[in-house]
């Protein structure tokens, strides 16, 4: 199985527990490293943070200009449009990223999946549909894509995974109201999820990296 080149940071020598960081469209595994510098996870033995970078491919909300995407978006009406093939085809590439972790000596139980926008949407097919039990999923400036399959296609294993997701109440790219959607569907289906919203645009704030540094420290505690 094809690995996604990456950026990782190690915060000690000899890291018990990884963080895998999915950037969102048109950026890359670098765009989240500053953010993720600002961490403090030292309490819980320090960290590995890994940042893919996704592939590249045409975007056609974009005029099909080729750019580095999980997935491409065919228009604004959301999840009447969305592209499948693409989401399963990355869907593989992150469990090839979680394998290549466990495969170093971290068990998917001390692995945290993170993600940004389209990051968010990889976070939460993925992570959903993994067959171990991964020790959170956070989701910021997100939703959950193919949500109607979701129910019948989502593991056992992560049927209490903790979620963390993020919202800005005045994002234009992924308005408020697509993601609480999202967080009402996943609380239907009895996950945790821990929610948190923010005075911001489509981006991240301060606030919200004090929370997710809690929350981090907590699952992974």
């Amino acid at each position: 199985m094809t690995t996604l080149d990456c950026v990782e940071i190690q915060t000690t020598d000899q890291p018990t527990t990884s963080v895998i960081v999915l950037h969102g469209l048109g950026a890359d595994g670098n765009d989240f490293v500053p953010i993720c510098e600002e961490l403090d996870l030292d309490a819980i033995g320090g960290a590995r943070f890994v940042f893919p970078h996704a592939p590249t491919r045409p975007v056609t909300i974009n005029g099909g200009y080729v750019m580095r995407a999980w997935y491409d978006i065919l228009g604004t009406d959301g999840p009447h449009r969305e592209d499948e093939a693409g989401l399963r085809s990355s869907l593989e590439l992150v469990r090839a990223l979680i394998e290549r972790e466990n495969a170093r000596g971290i068990p998917s139980s001390r692995i945290v999946l993170a993600g940004f926008s389209q990051g968010c949407a990889m976070t939460l097919l993925s992570g959903l549909r993994h067959g171990e039990r991964l020790a959170g999923l956070a989701g910021l400036s997100g939703y959950l894509p193919l949500a109607p399959t979701t129910a019948a296609e989502r593991s056992a294993a992560n049927a209490d995974v903790p979620i963390f997701l993020a919202h800005g109440r005045v994002d234009p790219v992924i308005q408020l109201q697509r993601a609480t959607a999202s967080r009402d569907a996943l609380q239907a289906l009895g996950y945790a999820v821990e929610w948190h919203e923010y005075p911001m645009p489509h981006s991240v704030c301060p606030e919200e990296i004090v929370d997710l540094n809690r929350w981090l420290l907590r699952v992974l505690a």
